[in-house]
């Protein structure tokens, strides 16, 4: 019942932004959390996806994205977060209850190891979901085959460990609320050419996916 209670106000929220943004666009946002991540890392990553988006989804996202903080009220105007770091990440009880309510109320949150965040995500997560685990997303799920196919899952975009990309997730009820991409640095693929100087086909590939998460969080929500 609570849980009803909380996707309805998401809800009327989440519309109400619509409303307020219709001439501007939607807008999506970036999680600043405490611990002495670099939760800022990326600057150029969103709004490069934000034009594809609008450009290949025929999206009216708004050309930047917003910075909301982990456990702001404000949280609950975005259909899609993306979080980002290369170190510590400390969730407090009320930012876990937050994000807890968020999630469950049909939002989307999307993690990118930026090389050194997983040894904290992964417990911060436990504090937002305990019963919850990590777990493989099947090459079939609905987010690897929106517009752009995935057959083989996560795109690999930089080496670090020579590990394969995974696509990993906490599922809730059944939806995928939280996709964490893991040995991708799939963010990094979206930045300005100049800055990693990847391959035009790397940066294709890991803005399509990204489009692919874009479409899936505003189709899947609610």
């Amino acid at each position: 019942m609570r849980t009803n209670v909380v996707r309805s106000i998401l809800l009327l929220l989440f519309f109400s932004t619509h409303i307020v943004f219709a001439q501007k666009g939607i807008k999506i946002a970036k999680l600043k959390y405490n611990g002495g991540g670099d939760w800022y890392a990326n600057k150029t990553a969103l709004p490069n996806l934000i034009k594809f988006c609008n450009q290949e989804l025929n999206m009216s996202l708004f050309p930047e994205e917003d910075i909301v903080e982990v456990g702001s009220s404000d949280i609950f105007l975005y259909p899609y977060i993306y979080m980002t770091g290369h170190g510590n990440v400390v969730f407090s009880e009320g930012d876990a209850e937050n994000l807890r309510k968020y999630l469950q109320g049909g939002g989307f949150l999307h993690i990118d190891d930026n090389y050194g965040l997983d040894k904290f995500i992964r417990i911060e997560l436990k504090k937002v979901f305990p019963d919850l685990e990590l777990v493989a997303i099947p090459f079939d799920h609905p987010v690897y085959h929106q517009k752009f196919d995935f057959p083989k899952g996560l795109p690999k975009i930089h080496e670090h460990d020579g590990k394969p990309a995974q696509g990993l997730g906490l599922f809730y009820q059944g939806r995928l609320v939280v996709f964490y991409s893991y040995e991708c640095d799939l963010g990094n693929g979206w930045e300005d050419q100049r800055i990693h100087n990847d391959p035009e086909e790397i940066r294709q590939q890991a803005l399509r996916m990204g489009a692919n998460l874009i479409a899936y969080s505003f189709t899947s929500s609610f």
